[in-house]
Order: C-alpha cells, then sequence, then structure tokens
C-alpha cells in the first residue's frame, strides 16, 4: 500500500498536515513562538485607617478679644495727625501775594504754584505715615486681623483730618498778617491745603501695606498662633 493520504487521513501513522514533530511543523516551516497574555489580578484594596486624619478647622475672625485693641488704634494712630501737621508747615512754602481791594491777595507770577506743592508734600507725608504704621501694626501678632484693620484705616482718617487743621494752625503762625497791611503791600501767605482728596493718602497707604504683609504671610490665622 502506498503511504499517500486518503480522504484526508494518514496512513500508516504518518503526521497530520500542519502538525508538529520535535518542535518542527509536519510542513517543514518553523514553530511559531505562542504569544502569551497577562491573567487580569484583582488588587485587594487597603485597609482604611480606624482613625482618619482629620484637616485642622479653619480658624474664624475674631471680633471680641480685638475690639479694645482696635479702639485703642484709632485714638493713637489719630494723633499722628499732630506732628504730620507740624512737619508739613515747615516743608510747605508760603505765597508771596499783593494786597488788593476788599481784602483780596493776588499771588505774584509762579507763586501760585505753591498751592500744589503744599498738597504733595502732604499727600507724601500721610503716605509715609501709613506705610510706617502699617508695619508697627503687623508686629501685632496676637491682633492681626480685619478688625485691628478697620480700626487702623478709621485713625488714619482722623489723623489726616487733624493734619490738615493742625497744620493750617501751624503755618499761620509762622507766616502772620501785617499789623496794618495797605493796598497794594506785598504780603507772605502761609500755605493751606484746599482740597480733601488727600485725606485718603494715609489710609490708602496703611491698607496698601498691611495687604502685602497679609498676603505675603503663609498662615491661615496670620501667625496668631505663633505668638
Amino acid at each position: 500500500m502506498s503511504d499517500s493520504p486518503v480522504d484526508g487521513n494518514p496512513v500508516d501513522g504518518g503526521p497530520v498536515h500542519g502538525s508538529t514533530v520535535d518542535g518542527e511543523v509536519a510542513d517543514g516551516g518553523p514553530e511559531r513562538d505562542a504569544t502569551t497574555r497577562a491573567l487580569p489580578e484583582r488588587i485587594e484594596p487597603e485597609d482604611a485607617p480606624l482613625f482618619p486624619v482629620l484637616a485642622p478647622p479653619r480658624p474664624k475672625v475674631v471680633v471680641k478679644a480685638d475690639l479694645l485693641p482696635a479702639i485703642s488704634a484709632i485714638s493713637l494712630i489719630a494723633l499722628l495727625g499732630l506732628p504730620v501737621g507740624w512737619v508739613w508747615s515747615r516743608l510747605a512754602p508760603p505765597q508771596e501775594s499783593v494786597l488788593g481791594q476788599g481784602g483780596s491777595v493776588t499771588p505774584l507770577l509762579v507763586e501760585s504754584y505753591h498751592e500744589f506743592d503744599g498738597i504733595a508734600i502732604f499727600s507724601l507725608l500721610a503716605f509715609a505715615t501709613g506705610l510706617l504704621t502699617a508695619a508697627v501694626l503687623w508686629r501685632l501678632r496676637g491682633r492681626r486681623g480685619p478688625v485691628l484693620l478697620i480700626g487702623a484705616v478709621l485713625g488714619s482718617l482722623v489723623a489726616s483730618w487733624l493734619g490738615i487743621q493742625m497744620g493750617g494752625s501751624f503755618a499761620s503762625g509762622l507766616y502772620p498778617m501785617p499789623p496794618n497791611p495797605q493796598l497794594g503791600d506785598l504780603i507772605t501767605i502761609a500755605p493751606e491745603i484746599t482740597t480733601k482728596w488727600v485725606l485718603v493718602a494715609m489710609p490708602l497707604a496703611l491698607s496698601l501695606g498691611y495687604g502685602i504683609a497679609t498676603s505675603w504671610n503663609g498662615f491661615d490665622d496670620l501667625g496668631r498662633r505663633l505668638r
């Protein structure tokens, strides 16, 4: 009998086409490596801690404890208007003017510019005072917060108003009117502040300085616990 397959069946135990013998395919081609796939594994969840870590509570605004220091800040900061007014009266230039009819005065040429000089000098003095006050208040670590800031802003408003009033009084004492002025006489007019916008210079500087220090601070309570 021949060894040829009949009806697709091997004869005499011959290998089937495509089967392997000793690691080789029957048709002589090399055996292909079987690809392996990773079986899915179940990952057990970690055991939850018995006592979960709780975040510290966010500190609240302290009002009652800071109310009295804020009132004290209002009164103390308001007194800063006295030295501010005194310094301004020494720095602000007077106006040389000519006495006219009815007691009116006319400034000479560029002397009218001294009115702006007086406003600018007072604004710079108030702004510098506000920044220094903010630095001092920030050193009060145990009272840091919005309550003290509000009190300081109110006190700086009073200080600016007091500085304008007292500055004008000091300047009038430095440059008094002559006893018997005549028409056409050259007289020296004391400096004065003719606008109320200078009142916001000191509160603005104080708020700016305190706000910068607050934004630079990295604590939720602004470091009050570290006092």
